[in-house]
């Protein structure tokens, strides 16, 4: 009986061992876990900056411009419907979204607004008369680098949802990371010259075509 006992305590022993490597391995997974989403919601709001800054130059880019004589208005409608359907695309600025539909939406409203910006400035080549304005000049400034801004935004951003991710899918964090609501999070898709911010070229001297009226 007493040697029962005794075989009985030792696996009692290992039990609780292995309950507490157990509960230390959970704990400290959670906490690294938490981490990485921590981080991918500050990278998402530093997104979120970033596009709000350039959403915020837009209106004074287009007062500037709509003082040129004869200046295109299909041009400055267009750019300034694409800057107000990306306002309509509701989105935590503080929380990343974890479904890629979501993301991809706002990605699209985005990359709209850049292609109304994109053709507003070859238009602008049209009108030497704004090269010497001042408020021009700074715009073009601010422009460039929000758009540098926003390439290394989303860079950093998809590295963070990348080691989340990573995390995420690991062993054994994978046993029990949904319990705790934690859930994987969409990337930005990559584009062809993603990796390259757009260029802001206000150069009136260079030989650029002209754009279709």
């Amino acid at each position: 009986m007493k040697k029962l006992l005794i075989i009985l305590g030792g696996l009692i022993a290992i039990f609780i061992f292995f309950v507490i490597i157990a509960a230390i391995t959970g704990i400290s997974g959670y906490n690294r876990l938490n981490a990485d989403n921590q981080n991918v919601n500050s990278k998402w709001a530093q997104v979120q900056n970033d596009y709000q800054r350039r959403a915020d130059l837009i209106p004074n880019l287009v007062n500037t411009v709509s003082g040129a004589a004869n200046f295109e208005k299909s041009t400055l409608t267009d750019i300034t419907e694409a800057r107000a359907s990306v306002g309509k695309v509701n989105i935590n600025p503080n929380v990343a979204p974890t479904d890629a539909n979501t993301l991809a939406q706002f990605d699209k409203a985005q990359g709209q607004l850049s292609s109304a910006l994109s053709r507003l400035l070859v238009v602008v080549e049209r009108y030497p008369d704004l090269k010497a304005n001042a408020n021009f000049r700074d715009l073009q400034a601010q422009l460039e680098g929000t758009e540098n801004r926003i390439a290394v935004a989303r860079r950093d951003f998809n590295d963070a949802v990348q080691s989340y991710d990573t995390r995420l899918r690991s062993f054994p964090t994978i046993l029990y990371a949904g319990m705790l609501g934690f859930k994987e999070k969409p990337y930005f898709s990559a584009t062809p010259g993603a990796e390259t911010a757009p260029k802001v070229n206000f150069d009136f001297n260079s030989k650029a075509p002209a754009a279709k009226p």
